[in-house]
């Protein structure tokens, strides 16, 4: 109860709660895409690619004040997530290097050149360990409303394009044979992935994005088939879990953003387990 009475005070506290609304909408609608279509990793190489545009953006704008005064971190975020969506789905299918390696690659690289970057910068920057590791306790309006924007993008896109997107995910084969451009497709799937990790960064942070937008959407793949209950099942328990586990974890000493990841994997070994204990009983029932 002390976190809603604070709330009159301290208006952080309603930022950071929409926050992570605004972020449980967006990993909730793009996680059963993502793991549909088995990109999980991709994701991963997405969200560390960004770190390269936030220190990008943190180095411009403390170098050449006068000319990038006005870039903000998740400007560079959204540029390098996007640029990184482009690549991957370009050379998804087109090189011949293992995918692993190719995310690897990615992924090790995108985290250099930010963190390279940051070292370049003036004076100590812990701007940066906030996009790493999430600061849900100090989300700002403006980066609320920048959210509110991506989920817009992210919503209308989906509606769009909901057949061409599930085409890819359930038989990408079979939807090339039908006429679908599929790497286009994929860039775009990419691309709304990328947005999503933007989403979330502030809520749990890029090493911990991984979490929140597949265990939702795993959890609820346990119990649904069809992918438009599974958004709706999926997008309800982020809800859940962003905002209950942050007002549970207030006044502790318990980092909220971790709190959210560690109730995400609690609720999804539960659901495993009821599963598989579903699965006994009805095997018993037919014996």
């Amino acid at each position: 109860m002390q976190f809603f009475e604070d709330m009159a005070i301290n208006p952080f506290l309603l930022t950071g709660l929409l926050a992570g609304l605004c972020a449980s909408l967006s990993c909730g609608i793009m996680g059963p895409f993502v793991i549909s279509r088995r990109i999980v990793f991709l994701s991963g190489a997405i969200a560390h690619m960004a770190v390269g545009g936030i220190g990008a953006a943190i180095f411009l704008a403390h170098r050449f004040p006068y000319s990038f005064g006005w870039v903000h971190p998740l400007h560079g975020a959204v540029v390098s997530a996007l640029a990184a969506a482009v690549i991957i789905g370009l050379l998804h299918d087109r090189v011949e290097e293992r995918l692993d390696t190719l995310i690897g690659s990615l992924w090790a690289t995108g985290m250099a050149a930010g963190i390279l970057l940051i070292k370049y910068t003036p004076g100590y920057q812990t701007e940066l360990m906030s996009y790493l590791f999430g600061n849900i306790v100090y989300v700002t309006p403006g980066e609320v409303r920048m959210m509110i924007i991506l989920n817009v993008l992210i919503i209308v896109t989906v509606l769009l394009l909901y057949k061409r997107l599930l085409a890819i995910c359930l038989d990408r084969q079979q939807a090339e044979l039908q006429g679908v451009n599929v790497v286009a497709v994929d860039i775009l799937l990419l691309s709304l992935v990328a947005l999503t990790v933007i989403c979330l960064i502030q809520t749990v942070g890029l090493i911990l994005v991984i979490a929140l937008l597949t265990l939702p959407a795993a959890t609820a793949a346990h119990h649904f088939t069809r992918m438009a209950p599974m958004i709706v099942a999926s997008t309800i328990l982020a809800a859940l879990l962003t905002t209950v586990s942050r007002v549970a974890v207030y006044g502790t000493r318990i980092s909220p953003e971790s709190a959210i990841v560690l109730c995400a994997g609690a609720v999804y070994l539960l659901s495993v387990f009821i599963r598989r204990m579903r699965r006994a009983r009805a095997v018993s029932t037919k014996a």
